[in-house]
């Protein structure tokens, strides 16, 4: 069976004009307008999507599975936002395969390189401000529990995706590029929430075994702690439409990544009450 995945840092690289998109692709040109601080948004400030002044988690009686149960059970009570759940500058943005980046063409404004240890340079060196200073914390508590863990991949722009994409698309055709590679537009990668984390050892990278990496086993008990989750668990490919990822970390700060971990609801689909999105419309 054909795995997939939502992060292939090794894709060929073809001209990004090389094969056509999907329509959803829009412009080649990621958008230069400025986007406001992730820490100013409030349900004033934020534009679109279901907002609140105050966060309610899900229900106590939630039946989700946890990140490991083999198919999805039915979404618990969908909690109450407090950011927008479309608004790419939201922490609680979520992008998928049903649900595109509005502008598809986002460019974070803030995009900073966190000082961490890093198995990566340019743009994928990067993640918006909020996320690196969550990631330094990170990386500091994991190696003074002896664990050491690297950047391996960030913030990927939407013409970065665009290469990628096509080059699967050349390659294998656009059925077999859905598969392994999102598409421009619906990778969280292009929001500066997410980032690939590798192992100190260099050990499976981007591969089913990092989950019994040191870097993955810590990151899995205690990545909530800082605001992270898992964004794609074991299990829950029918949900997110991609396989278990140990490497892809999403930062949805600490209220919701708490709450999913002591709940143990392993996608944000259930946690806000949102459809599977196993494939695209």
């Amino acid at each position: 069976m054909t795995a997939l995945t939502a992060c292939s840092p090794g894709s060929p690289a073809p001209s990004p004009t090389a094969a056509g998109l999907p329509t959803a692709a829009g412009s080649l040109t990621p958008s230069s307008t400025a986007t406001p601080s992730p820490s100013t948004l409030s349900a004033a400030a934020t534009p679109s999507g279901v907002l609140t002044t105050e966060h309610a988690p899900a229900a106590e009686t939630s039946t989700a599975p946890g990140p490991d149960a083999s198919s999805p059970a039915p979404a618990p009570t969908a909690a109450t936002p407090k950011f927008s759940l479309t608004d790419p500058t939201s922490p609680w943005v979520v992008v998928n395969k049903r649900r595109p980046l509005n502008p598809t063409t986002f460019a974070p404004a803030d995009l900073v390189q966190p000082r961490v240890r890093l198995a990566i340079s340019g743009e994928a060196s990067m993640v918006n401000s909020t996320t690196a200073a969550a990631a330094e914390k990170m990386f500091a508590a994991a190696a003074a529990d002896g664990v050491i863990m690297t950047l391996a991949s960030g913030y990927r722009s939407y013409s970065t995706q665009v290469t990628t994409y096509n080059g699967y698309v050349n390659t294998d055709g656009r059925a077999a590029a859905d598969t392994v590679s999102a598409r421009p537009g619906y990778s969280e990668h292009q929001t500066g929430w997410a980032m690939d984390i590798g192992d100190g050892g260099g050990v499976c990278s981007f591969l089913p075994c990092f989950a019994d990496q040191p870097a993955a086993v810590w990151a899995k008990a205690n990545a909530y702690k800082f605001g992270f989750i898992v964004r794609y668990p074991a299990g829950m490919q029918a949900v997110t439409g991609y396989v278990h990822e140990a490497w892809h970390l999403r930062y949805v700060g600490t209220d919701v990544a708490t709450a999913m971990a002591t709940r143990g609801i392993a996608t944000l689909e259930q946690y806000f009450g949102l459809p599977a999105a196993p494939g695209y419309l």
